[in-house]
């Protein structure tokens, strides 16, 4: 009989420690559960950080494309507005050069007219000399549409005609032009001269 109780006790013990381990294991899963979740929370918060500075850097990148965007408009524009000015302004330096190089012809035969008749006396190479230069002359304004204001008969033009004089005459009817003392001339039908003119009464 004291032996039989004396077997029987460590059995108990051993059932006893396997309890304990069970409890043990219990208690400790709520934990490490507990502890998967708050890993997996704090995984949360870290992608969408990570999302954030990927998307920050997208946006630094954009910006950076559209300022440099910006700064090539402003060159270009800023090209465009000196290329314009200079062009401008050789524009007016010459605008002339043209119709100056078709005058340059009429110096010359003015030049060599002039020489001829210090040389000479013949009036009729002179006169045709002249005629000459002056059709040269009036074919070179011909080409830049410079037109000669000569109204004589006409009926008197204020906006065309300066009227220096009035003179009687039954032959035409008042306000008409009797004769051209200076002709006037027009560039592309706007007024450059007005033509002097004396009218009838």
């Amino acid at each position: 009989m004291t032996r039989e109780k004396a077997s029987a006790e460590p059995v108990q013990e051993t059932d006893e420690s396997v309890a304990d381990e069970v409890t043990a294991a219990a208690d400790a899963s709520p934990e490490s559960d507990a502890q998967t979740d708050d890993s997996d929370e704090s995984a949360e918060p870290e992608s969408e950080v990570d999302a954030l500075k990927i998307q920050l850097e997208e946006a630094n990148v954009k910006a950076e494309q559209n300022w440099d965007a910006v700064l090539r408009t402003r060159a270009e524009m800023e090209n465009l507005r000196k290329r314009q000015s200079r062009e401008l302004e050789n524009a007016h330096k010459f605008a002339l050069d043209k119709i100056a190089m078709e005058l340059l012809p009429v110096r010359d035969t003015l030049e060599m007219g002039v020489a001829a008749a210090s040389e000479e006396a013949d009036l009729s190479k002179i006169a045709e000399g002249t005629e000459l230069t002056l059709k040269m002359l009036t074919q070179a304004l011909e080409k830049f549409n410079i037109a000669e204001v000569d109204p004589v008969g006409e009926k008197f033009d204020p906006d065309k005609h300066q009227a220096i004089s009035m003179q009687e005459n039954t032959d035409q009817p008042a306000n008409t032009v009797l004769s051209v003392m200076q002709k006037g001339y027009t560039l592309n039908d706007r007024l450059l001269r007005p033509a002097m003119v004396i009218i009838a009464k």
